[in-house]
């Protein structure tokens, strides 16, 4: 590369600063806000961000932001150290969020009207979700033609990741695929008891047994033992109403 070229591409680079920097190339002020610190270039940032998730994993993460907020919440504290409103920041997002690319990127516009929140409110939430591990996102610009010399670009939504810490997912038990961590909040493990009796109401004897019994031998003995009752069972009723069928019709 000759002195020219150098010359040349050094003056770019300048004008590049200058723009992200708030100002046009010739030194004038630029009518729009400054591009923020490390910021990356949208399209260009995104692919090994997002990450493919699932409504399970997505509920997951909600359910431990939950529960890590109120065992977390100080003695006569209204909130947690996330805050109702995080909490409703990051159920909108659950419901944004697109499952197969991991795609999650609203304005903060867009947030504030849809929660009916005030900006800072918002940023507050998002601040806290994110130093407590349940959020991550990537500043972005996107290049903004104009008339003149010179590049120009702008500040456009962030791009977000939802996250559960580890500690949030020990308070969730077996409900995070993973053995409960110990935990001596006596609120939590009432919310994980009551989980847990609420799925077991669903459960026939077969499926009783593979959810009680940590053996996978034993659990497989007594799942068709309780296959067995099960059908003995309406066998039984089925019998019974057609021999009461059969009294009624004589």
């Amino acid at each position: 590369m000759n002195t020219g070229e150098a010359a040349e591409r050094g003056s770019f680079f300048k004008r590049i600063d200058g723009v992200v920097n708030g100002a046009r190339s010739g030194g004038s002020q630029v009518d729009r806000k400054p591009i923020r610190r490390n910021s990356l270039r949208a399209g260009s940032c995104e692919g090994s961000f997002w990450r493919r998730t699932s409504r399970q994993d997505v509920q997951k993460v909600l359910m431990a932001a939950r529960h890590y907020d109120r065992a977390n919440k100080g003695h006569g504290k209204r909130n947690g150290p996330l805050g109702g409103i995080a909490l409703e920041v990051l159920a909108l997002f659950a419901n944004l969020v697109n499952f197969k690319s991991g795609r999650l990127d609203p304005s903060l516009d867009y947030i504030t009207e849809k929660l009916c929140r005030s900006r800072d409110a918002v940023v507050r939430a998002l601040k806290a979700l994110r130093d407590h591990g349940f959020l991550d996102w990537l500043r972005r610009f996107e290049p903004a033609p104009h008339e003149g010399r010179g590049p120009q670009v702008r500040q456009v939504s962030n791009a977000y990741r939802l996250s559960a810490p580890k500690r949030a997912l020990a308070l969730l038990g077996r409900w995070a695929g993973r053995p409960a961590a110990p935990d001596d909040d006596q609120a939590a493990r009432r919310d994980r008891a009551a989980m847990e009796a609420e799925h077991v109401k669903t459960l026939d004897l077969a499926g009783l047994a593979a959810f009680k019994i940590e053996d996978s031998d034993l659990a497989k003995a007594l799942s068709l033992m309780g296959k067995a009752i099960d059908l003995r069972e309406s066998a039984k009723r089925t019998e019974y109403q057609s021999t009461s069928y059969s009294y009624a019709g004589s």
